[in-house]
């Protein structure tokens, strides 16, 4: 399996290659040559089976030659041992046909860390296999730092950077990545808003000389492994609920565009997905988009649902380059327009776009509604993020037919505050965490200035 980059300039790499490059040298994102076909058989065959052989079986048809299934499945296992279901994500019915799918099962309470921990673990074994070590790099607009963090402290082959909006994630999350004591794990606030975190780190990964003296590596989701972790629970879902026979749909909060597409993914290897659907929070540049053909940046709102708090959603270019029939100069062009805050989709991208996806928007209003409304009829809490996905499933026309599963991405006491005001409940916090907020901190304040950034990258980094 080789790899090639959204902007057409950057070389084919393998798998390993591309794991540890993260963004293409061109600037651009890297994707599968082609996508592997599961058939029916295969799929139907994963009903009833442990989450980890599920991943292992998926992962296999990306890695190449870079490690066999039995390898895989245990570094699955080792990935999923310490989360609390056995299931690793059940699915739960909040209403007739209606289910969301929990993804907070995991050590920090969110979807991340299905990605992050199996990623984790990838880096160390290519990098212990390779006598090598690297530094990643990130931005976080809340759970991917804190997923980051806690996969990837104490590993011997990487030092970790984690970049946040300082002030503009909630208190549980900043917590989750200023507690962790780990030497090679480090916490910067930055002045400033996600986009300009994920900007900084797209920006060092194109100072190829930085990025070559410091080994940098990342682990945001313009990673392609990232995607790939999360194409498993689709699987594991649908199948769940009668896929192949059956056909399913998705309701996936998004920010970053990388879990929805990660969908669209699962879709490509033959999972009978009838639709995925865009919900988006009061940020909602995606849904504009999908609405009107115009992308179109303005000021980041801040919100009761803060890791969707984007503008600039890094894996819509996956998707562009899709709809384009994989020709990487409309994208090229696009990108350089959006330079200017701005672009038009073509008519061609819109229609591929929307052959897949639909979008809705959740106000805040809504947003509280929703939690309020899925407690008082289901006993169930939502946290704001799964409730954006849950208002959106149920303001979009759909087929009442098929199952639709909106995706819990986060646990409500990550945002306890939230959401005891829209339903007057107290989320429990899991014992492991209950002391969270007693814990020392541990972080750095940075501006919003490269230069400085890299420079206590630089110094604060183990020799590579």
């Amino acid at each position: 399996m080789r790899y090639i980059s959204t902007r057409g300039a950057a070389p084919e790499l393998d798998f390993e290659e591309a794991l540890l490059a993260g963004l293409a040298r061109d600037g651009g994102l890297y994707l599968p040559t082609l996508w592997p076909k599961l058939s029916e058989a295969e799929i139907a065959a994963f009903a009833g089976r442990p989450y980890e052989e599920v991943a292992a079986a998926v992962a296999a048809r990306f890695t190449g030659d870079a490690f066999s299934e039995t390898e895989l499945l245990e570094l699955a296992r080792a990935s999923y041992a310490d989360f609390r279901h056995p299931s690793r994500a059940p699915l739960i019915e909040i209403a007739p046909n209606f289910f969301v799918l929990e993804l907070h099962r995991g050590p920090t309470l969110a979807f991340k860390d299905f990605a992050m921990r199996f990623v984790a673990r990838l880096f160390e074994a290519v990098l212990t296999r390779r006598g090598q070590r690297a530094t990643i790099v990130g931005a976080t607009s809340g759970d991917t730092g804190s997923a980051a963090i806690d996969a990837f402290q104490g590993l011997s082959a990487v030092d970790v950077f984690i970049l946040y909006p300082d002030g503009r994630v909630s208190d549980f999350q900043r917590r989750q990545m200023t507690t962790p004591t780990g030497e090679n794990v480090h916490a910067l606030a930055i002045e400033g808003s996600f986009d300009d975190c994920q900007a900084a780190v797209k920006a060092m990964f194109n100072d190829f000389a930085f990025r070559d003296r410091m080994k940098l590596a990342a682990v945001n989701s313009i990673n392609w492994a990232r995607v790939l972790a999360q194409t498993v629970y689709y699987f594991t879902a649908a199948v769940s609920l009668g896929a192949p026979a059956r056909k399913v749909s998705f309701s996936v909060p998004t920010g970053n565009f990388g879990d929805i597409f990660a969908g669209w993914a699962a879709k490509q290897m033959g999972l009978p997905i009838e639709r995925l659907l865009i919900a988006t929070n009061e940020n909602d540049i995606l849904h504009r988009c999908m609405a009107t053909g115009r992308y179109e940046v303005s000021g980041v709102k801040q919100t009761t649902s803060p890791s969707m708090d984007i503008q600039v959603s890094s894996n819509f270019e996956r998707a562009l380059f899709e709809a384009f029939g994989r020709d990487p100069a409309p994208v090229v062009a696009l990108m350089d327009e959006l330079k200017g805050g701005a672009f038009d989709l073509p008519e061609q991208a819109r229609a591929a776009l929307a052959n897949d996806f639909d979008s809705a928007r959740a106000s805040e209003a809504e947003v509280a509604a929703t939690i309020k409304r899925v407690w008082d009829e289901a006993a169930y809490l939502l946290d704001p993020h799964t409730a954006v996905g849950v208002h959106a499933a149920t303001v979009v026309a759909r087929d009442s037919a098929t199952p639709i599963v909106a995706l819990a991405c986060a646990h409500p006491a990550k945002f306890g505050a939230a959401v005891q005001a829209a339903s007057g409940q107290v989320p429990e916090v899991p014992g492991h965490l209950a002391d969270l907020l007693r814990r020392a901190e541990r972080f750095t304040q940075l501006p919003n200035e490269l230069s400085v950034i890299q420079s206590h990258i630089e110094q604060s980094a183990r020799p590579v």
